[in-house]
């Protein structure tokens, strides 16, 4: 009889315990936002996951009524921002803004990392898909891939990237394999640099996402010389896919999300998701983004973490294939 007392009252414990807990993520989801939120851009300015940080940054301030900061902490291919939130405090008040391409990239391609992206991270919602743009300075003598392809291997070309293991750089390696192209890969700690310099043709080729590269191409500072997208995208429809010209299934882009530290209460982050999805799909930021090349894309945590483990495992498939690795 003393052993069923025992453990009637450590169920009970644990039953309190798993209440006060409850209560305790309520209480702070119902006083949450108390103070300023940040959300970490873990890319220089001027890139795609900064852009969209700053579209969404105004209406997320005026609906939880607190400041809402956006903050640039480059490094690492995004590694370093990335650490930043995973580490901290899990209150709903550092969140994280980032190519989720390259968040479940970074795995496969790095021996080590500070932090796991599938178990210190929780994705809040998924925000908008825009695809990569393969582009040119306008002095190089190609006007599609196949003739860039030729310029190439009459002498490697200069092809600028966000970073070492980015998915930019592992597009570029898969057009490079499908094609027999000679690319010299030139690093950078952005997208916005990476185009900046190919725009002052201090490189040649750049693949970037079409958000950030749009506005380069319809000011004739780069020649735009093939979409990575399954079909033509409305904007440019004139300009082919890549896997029309020649690269079978190719295709690959940017997925822009908003994560938050893993111990996040379910609460607040439920209470963030909806007014996220309420803010990209209204009609002001959905036409201000459509106008730039990107498609608004939301889910659920719960699609958000499925389509996250799926990308991951794909991409490590093309990092194997491509033999990419850093320290």
């Amino acid at each position: 009889m003393q052993f069923t007392t025992r453990k009637f009252l450590q169920a009970s414990a644990a039953l309190g315990l798993l209440a006060a807990t409850g209560l305790a993520g309520a209480q702070s989801a119902a006083n949450w936002p108390s103070k300023p939120i940040r959300i970490i851009v873990p890319y220089t300015p001027g890139g795609s996951s900064d852009i969209i940080a700053r579209i969404i940054s105004q209406p997320l301030q005026e609906a939880l009524k607190q400041t809402v900061i956006v903050e640039n902490k480059p490094g690492a291919n995004g590694n370093t921002g990335s650490d930043m939130v995973a580490k901290a405090p899990a209150d709903g008040y550092t969140l994280l803004m980032c190519d989720v391409g390259a968040l479940s990239i970074s795995p496969s391609v790095y021996t080590k990392l500070p932090f796991d992206p599938s178990k210190d991270l929780k994705g809040v919602t998924m925000l908008a898909y825009s695809p990569h743009l393969l582009v040119v300075h306008p002095s190089v003598k190609a006007n599609n891939l196949k003739e860039l392809v030729a310029l190439s291997q009459a002498g490697k070309m200069d092809f600028a990237i966000t970073a070492i293991g980015s998915a930019p750089h592992l597009a570029g390696v898969a057009v490079e394999k499908a094609t027999q192209a000679k690319w010299e890969y030139i690093p950078y700690k952005g997208g916005s640099q990476a185009l900046s310099d190919t725009v002052a043709g201090q490189t040649q080729v750049v693949m970037n996402g079409m958000l950030a590269t749009l506005p380069f191409v319809q000011s004739g500072k780069l020649k735009v010389l093939g979409v990575s997208k399954a079909t033509r995208v409305p904007l440019l429809p004139e300009v082919p896919t890549i896997a029309e010209q020649g690269v079978k299934g190719f295709e690959s882009g940017t997925w822009q999300g908003i994560l938050a530290p893993a111990g996040t209460p379910q609460a607040v982050v439920d209470k963030l998701q909806a007014e996220l999805t309420r803010i990209i799909r209204s009609p002001e930021v959905r036409s201000r983004l459509t106008a730039q090349g990107a498609e608004v894309y939301t889910m659920t945590p719960t699609e958000f973490k499925t389509f996250f483990e799926k990308e991951r495992k794909h991409w490590a498939t093309v990092v194997a294939e491509g033999k990419v690795k850093l320290d």
